[in-house]
C-alpha cells in the first residue's frame, strides 16, 4: 500500500461515520482544515476551537513514533496469529527494536481487553464452564537426584505461581482473570456470572460456595472428563491454545502481564471464526476509539 492508501485506511477506521472525514476529538466539529507537515505527515485543525490534531492524537496511537504503515502492518501480522505471535517475530518483521514491538504488542493486547470489560456471562438456562489454570513461579530442579526438594510443598514455591481463572460460555463469550489462588476468584465470579445461569465445574473445593447461588454441575476429572452433561472441556479447550502460545511464543507469560495475555487469549478465543480482515478492522477501529495507554503511555 502507498502512504496514501495507508491513510484513507486509518481515516476510514478512526471516522466511520463521516466517511474517512476527520472530525475535532475535543469539540466534534466537521469543519476541518487539512495542514500537513512539511514532511507530508497529515495534520488537521479545526475551524472551531483551533485544535490541531493528527490520525492518531488521543487514542492507543498517540505520541506514535513509527509512520502509519508500520502500525496498520503490525495489526495485521498480530491478528493473522492463531495463539498469539512473538514479541522478537514481530521485531524482526517490522524492522524495529524489541522493545517496541514489546510496547506495541501489549497495546494491542490493552485495546482486546477493552472488550472484556464490565462483561457478563451466561444467563437463563444457559451454560458457562469454569476452571482455572496455574502459570509462572517455576522452580528449577537441583542438578543432583539427593538435593532435590518437593517443588509441591508451599514452602519450597517462590511465590510467583499465579492462576488465571477462566469463566466460559459454551457457543458464547469469555471472561478471564489473575488471582493468586482460585479462592479469591469467587468475588470477580459472582460479578461476572448471570442469574439463572447453568455453572459447570471441576472437583475443586475452592467452587462449592458458589453452589449456595447457582445451580451448579460438577465433574470429577479422577473419574471422567465428562458426564451426565457435565463437563469443563471448554475451559480447558482455552488453557490448551494458551499454554501452545506460551509454549511455542512467548515461553514467560507470568508476573504483572500474565493478564495481558490472558485477555488476548479470550479475545482470540471469541473472535477465531472472523475472517483476517474483520479482525485487523476490529482491532484497528478498537486502538483508534480507546484512550492513550494507561500502562504503555508515552512509549
Amino acid at each position: 500500500m502507498t502512504d496514501a492508501e495507508v491513510e484513507v485506511t486509518f481515516r476510514s477506521i478512526r471516522w466511520p461515520d463521516t466517511n474517512g472525514q476527520p472530525v475535532c476529538p475535543d469539540c466534534g466539529c466537521v469543519d476541518i482544515w487539512d495542514c500537513r507537515r512539511k514532511t507530508g505527515l497529515p495534520r488537521f485543525r479545526c475551524s472551531a476551537c483551533r485544535t490541531s490534531f493528527s490520525i492518531t492524537s488521543g487514542t492507543l496511537f498517540a505520541s506514535r513514533k513509527l509512520p502509519l504503515r508500520g502500525y496498520l502492518a503490525a495489526i495485521a501480522i498480530f491478528a493473522n496469529e492463531v495463539k498469539g505471535k512473538s514479541m522478537l517475530a514481530l521485531s524482526r518483521d517490522l524492522g524495529v527494536s524489541y522493545k517496541a514491538a514489546f510496547v506495541l504488542a501489549h497495546k494491542l493486547r490493552e485495546t482486546m481487553a477493552n472488550e472484556l470489560k464490565g462483561r457478563a456471562v451466561g444467563g437463563e438456562g444457559k451454560v458457562a464452564e469454569i476452571d482455572g489454570g496455574y502459570f509462572g513461579g517455576y522452580v528449577k530442579p537441583a542438578n543432583r537426584k539427593e538435593n532435590r526438594i518437593d517443588r509441591r510443598l508451599a514452602e519450597n514455591q517462590s511465590g510467583k505461581r499465579k492462576v488465571v481463572v477462566v469463566l466460559r460460555e459454551r457457543g458464547g463469550t469469555t471472561v478471564t482473570g489473575v488471582f493468586k489462588s482460585e479462592g479469591q476468584a469467587l468475588p470477580f465470579l459472582r460479578s461476572r456470572i448471570a442469574k439463572g445461569t447453568i455453572v459447570n465445574a471441576d472437583e475443586s473445593t475452592a467452587w462449592n460456595d458458589l453452589q449456595a447461588r447457582y445451580d451448579m454441575a460438577r465433574i470429577n476429572h479422577l473419574e471422567a472428563y465428562s458426564a451426565d452433561g457435565a463437563s469443563t472441556n471448554w475451559a480447558e479447550l482455552f488453557f490448551s491454545r494458551m499454554r501452545r502460545g506460551e509454549i511455542g511464543h512467548h515461553h514467560h507469560v507470568a508476573g504483572p502481564y500474565l493478564l495481558r495475555y490472558a485477555q488476548e487469549a479470550a479475545w482470540r478465543e471469541d473472535n477465531r471464526r472472523m475472517s483476517n480482515g474483520e479482525q485487523v478492522n476490529r482491532i484497528g477501529n478498537n486502538a483508534l476509539t480507546a484512550k492513550p495507554s494507561v500502562d504503555f503511555c508515552g512509549y
